[in-house]
């Protein structure tokens, strides 16, 4: 069969009127919706692309499952800043066209159709109910995926979806929490889907004064990430059915790029790799070159943590002056909080009228909240503050 058809609320067309409206303010549109990184790619990325530009693997087809250096790269990364070592856990890795790619393709590579049902957190990332349903799989959405009594006994579980931090709460699961996914996954004979993109935007250790992530030196990384599942406290020591997804997009501001892989079961990986082979699913030569270059870059992820954690910080601050029960989040790029009049759709309205266009929580599945980017530049997230403060004190 092919792609079965799909009903979702995501659709940013429906953010034309408060754009509108916004845009009409003395500011201009104050854009905090999309999470699109604003700032450079890395010197080093820029440089390893025009440097490939004409290479071997530009001019041919390039792997589907990367580059020996990209590969190498990526087992480093995986060592180095999540503390997996991935020959050590038995895990198979493929580069992806972006992570957008890899999560809406997930169910049918995995062969998952009628029948079978996909869990995901009823707050979450559009795009897993979406490649379930592509498959033609059931969605079967739950309060907290941690709570393992709400799905395990569910008939025809196939797979878990895991996002930590979370895309749009920021919510972190603890290693304790994804050991007893994973335990009750294979307990049932289902796949563990984690997708750890936000990883190391990690700010549980930080605090508004002290960045206590810094760097020691340029060939360190003292950056803290979330706990992943492939680590060996959590896996206990083998990637038999998990599936970690990680992007360079936040991380490294590629979004453009689609620069992601996947992580995993080894046989999973390979299985899935014929399959994205054959679709012509492959990361261009010389991005692959790039991507390789942002793995290693471990000053330019300091520089872009100190950059989110600095407007996190600041809107929160605004938010609270408006009325906002906000809070810095545990992880990721985003503030979310409860709408003050009960329903997303009328503080979109009001905060239209300032100029500010966040993300309505409808898209995530919480229709009573909103999502805040940190995806904008300085100026614009000081615009958002100011605006938020002078209407606060009104």
């Amino acid at each position: 069969m092919g792609f079965a058809a799909f009903d979702n609320t995501y659709d940013w067309s429906k953010l034309a009127t408060y754009r509108r409206v916004a845009a009409a303010t003395p500011n201009g549109q104050i854009d905090l919706s999309v999470g699109s990184p604003v700032d450079p790619v890395p010197q080093s990325v820029q440089r390893a692309l025009t440097a490939a530009a004409n290479e071997r693997n530009a001019f041919g087809y390039p792997k589907t499952i990367g580059t020996d250096d990209l590969r190498s790269a990526i087992a480093h990364w995986m060592r180095v800043c999540r503390g997996v070592d991935m020959d050590a856990i038995g895990a198979g890795v493929v580069p992806t066209v972006g992570s957008k790619e890899a999560v809406a393709l997930m169910a049918s590579l995995l062969g998952f159709g009628p029948g079978d049902v996909i869990i995901q957190p009823k707050v979450s990332y559009p795009t897993y109910e979406i490649g379930t349903q592509i498959a033609g799989a059931t969605v079967r959405k739950v309060d907290d995926v941690a709570d393992t009594d709400s799905w395990r006994d569910i008939p025809g579980v196939k797979a878990i979806w895991i996002n930590s931090p979370s895309n749009p709460t920021g919510a972190v699961l603890s290693a304790d929490q994804l050991a007893g996914i994973v335990a009750a996954a294979r307990e049932i004979g289902a796949m563990v889907l984690s997708d750890e993109c936000y990883a190391m935007m990690d700010w549980r250790t930080a605090t508004a004064h002290e960045d206590s992530n810094e760097a020691r030196g340029a060939n360190s990384f003292s950056l803290s990430s979330t706990p992943s599942a492939l680590s060996p406290a959590v896996c206990a020591g083998s990637a038999d059915g998990i599936l970690m997804l990680y992007s360079l997009s936040k991380q490294s501001n590629m979004a453009g790029y689609r620069t992601a892989f996947i992580a995993g079961d080894a046989a999973v990986i390979a299985r899935m790799s014929t399959y994205r082979k054959q679709l012509g699913l492959i990361i261009p030569g010389p991005v692959q070159a790039a991507m390789a270059a942002g793995l290693r870059d471990v000053e330019s992820v300091h520089t872009q943590w100190k950059r989110y954690h600095y407007r996190l910080d600041s809107l929160v601050t605004a938010l609270r002056d408006y009325g906002y029960d906000a809070h810095m989040p545990q992880g990721g790029l985003y503030v979310w909080v409860k709408a003050i009049n009960g329903d997303c759709w009328q503080d979109m309205a009001a905060l239209a009228e300032l100029g500010i266009v966040p993300s309505p929580g409808e898209f995530y599945g919480a229709a009573d909240s909103l999502r805040f980017s940190s995806t904008a530049d300085d100026e614009t997230i000081e615009l958002a503050c100011s605006a938020l403060r002078r209407a606060g004190r009104r």
